[in-house]
């Protein structure tokens, strides 16, 4: 059986009584250990250093009337125990620290003592599960009770009721071990040498800084730490301004990052300061800067020397005094090359140059990420979800096999467990939990990829059939198998394949000409979806 463990804080008023007469009177701690079919194998008594005295003499007297049950002390200073804030951090601190296990312990926050603020405090912990427990009230006797010690009820919340109450109080982010790791405590030792690199860069440094890497490494969360950095460290007072380059086109894309005037083109009925102004003093992060035109290249050049560029159709330059940040999944070397990309804009972004690596290259840091990715969770949910071991065992066996292929990497990740901590029962993610998940990431990942794509197509039409079609067809056919497997129907199917023609209303029957189509290399709906 499991042992059962109390968390409260000591009563100040309803814990305290005279040396002689204390055994007269109602204690709810003492009483607490004292509960008919409630046995308490271990309590843990919060309280102040004022109260030292107090706890110690509740303490003795527990351990008479209830010898078996370890007491364990912890003296948290709360300065005011009716301000919110302070009682609930050092709460929120105190289940921080704990090492709950809730499969070998049942715990129980009794929520009788202490102030009307901490009661609220310890209802909030609980219910977000960052306490693993239930509540417990007790009661003092009521006349023609056959206990003296009084009663007990436990309440187990609807956790499912008090989301919007629950959310308001999400913990803060934890204390970063380095401020640019978020915290997460990495493991690969070429990441962390260049964090550390980037980290001395970041203070000592207002170069331009690129950095480089596939798509969902992470280059925007760490972006936006080395502007959190520069601001605690006082040397950008302005704000943290993101564009992502590759939405950019033509006029828009001098409009938004320079601005234009009144009447500079058609429809510009009023001024506008563009980013590169909205970041003065601040930073700007410039993603997939590889997408940039070549004009707009040029004026990029300009206002990182000079600090000045000329916003659309105006006569006098604008002064913007920013920091430079830059991302790309090219190797802008190569656009160099083609002619694609400045190569004076190039030399000016490489003197800093950071290359962040794909998840799959740095596997030994999928668990301090996964830990962070649900702590993230907790934050944003109001919910703090766990894995029971066997099922976190499982997750990360999968998750670093050599077959884990992390296509989108970082969001791969945090698009798992948002997924697994969605769906775990009571905030436990259990081992039915982690398999179906594995499943998704299984098919996500073979999706696109051309050997299993032609491995489909063999399953279907056989070696011989899929020999005798040409390469071109062979790509079309393939992406229509996939998407016949994943509908309910062959209507279904139709109306993803021919979705732009039936937007323009071009588009007939589309279950027939997928059948149709279907039919010109022998099959049928009923084929795909059966193999």
């Amino acid at each position: 059986m499991r042992r059962r463990v109390a968390i409260g804080i000591l009563g100040t008023v309803l814990d305290a009584s005279g040396r002689d007469d204390r055994w007269k009177k109602w204690r709810p701690t003492v009483a607490l250990c004292q509960q008919p079919g409630l046995f308490i194998d271990r309590l843990e008594l919060i309280h102040d250093e004022r109260s030292r005295r107090l706890a110690g003499q509740v303490i003795a007297d527990i351990e008479q009337v209830s010898p078996a049950t370890e007491v364990r002390s912890h003296i948290i200073g709360m300065k005011d125990p009716w301000d919110f804030s302070e009682v609930y951090t050092g709460l929120r601190d105190f289940a921080r620290a704990y090492q709950f296990d809730p499969e070998k312990e049942d715990y129980l926050v009794n929520i009788t003592t202490g102030t009307h603020v901490a009661q609220i405090c310890w209802f909030l912990l609980t219910e977000a599960h960052f306490i693993p427990a239930r509540l417990l009230q007790l009661s003092p006797r009521k006349e023609g009770s056959d206990h003296p010690t009084g009663s007990h009820s436990i309440i187990d919340l609807d956790l499912s009721r008090y989301d919007a109450i629950a959310t308001r109080f999400a913990a803060e982010r934890d204390e970063a071990t380095s401020f640019l790791k978020s915290g997460i405590a990495t493991r690969n030792p070429a990441f962390n040498q260049m964090i550390d690199q980037i980290e001395k860069v970041t203070i000592r440094s207002r170069a331009p800084v690129l950095l480089t890497g596939p798509t969902g490494a992470g280059k925007s969360q760490l972006a936006r730490r080395i502007y959190e950095l520069k601001k605690a460290q006082r040397q950008v007072s302005g704000a943290f301004i993101e564009v992502n380059c590759a939405t950019l086109r033509g006029d828009q894309a001098m409009s938004t990052l320079f601005g234009h005037v009144k009447g500079a083109f058609t429809g510009a009925q009023s001024g506008r300061a563009g980013l590169m102004k909205s970041a003065d003093k601040g930073v700007l992060f410039l993603d997939e800067i590889g997408e940039l035109g070549l004009d707009e290249q040029a004026m990029c050049l300009r206002a990182i020397e000079e600090k000045r560029f000329l916003p659309v159709g105006a006569d006098q330059d604008v002064m913007s005094d920013f920091q430079l940040l830059a991302g790309t999944n090219r190797d802008l070397s190569i656009g160099v090359k083609e002619g694609k990309f400045r190569e004076d804009l190039f030399a000016r972004l490489n003197l800093w140059t950071f290359q962040l690596p794909a998840l799959r290259d740095r596997k030994e840091d999928i668990e301090p990420n996964l830990d962070f990715e649900l702590r993230r969770f907790g934050e944003r949910e109001g919910q703090n979800v766990t894995f029971n071991k066997e099922a976190r065992d499982l997750y990360l066996k999968f998750a670093i096999a050599p077959e884990a292929m992390w296509r989108a990497n970082f969001r791969d990740l945090s698009a798992s467990v948002t997924r697994m901590a969605t769906l775990a029962p009571l905030g436990r993610i259990n081992e039915e939990t982690v398999r179906e998940e594995m499943k998704r990431l299984t098919v996500l990942w073979r999706a696109g990829d051309p050997d299993d794509r032609e491995a489909v197509l063999s399953e279907v039409l056989g070696a011989e059939r899929q020999s005798r079609i040409d390469m071109f067809d062979r790509a079309q056919l393939a992406t229509v198998l996939e998407v016949c497997r994943d509908s309910s129907s062959i209507s279904a199917a139709g109306r993803r394949l021919f979705a732009i023609s039936r937007l323009r209303k071009t588009s007939g029957n589309d279950a027939d000409r997928l059948r149709k189509y279907l039919m010109r290399f022998g099959l049928s709906f009923e084929d795909i979806v059966g193999k």
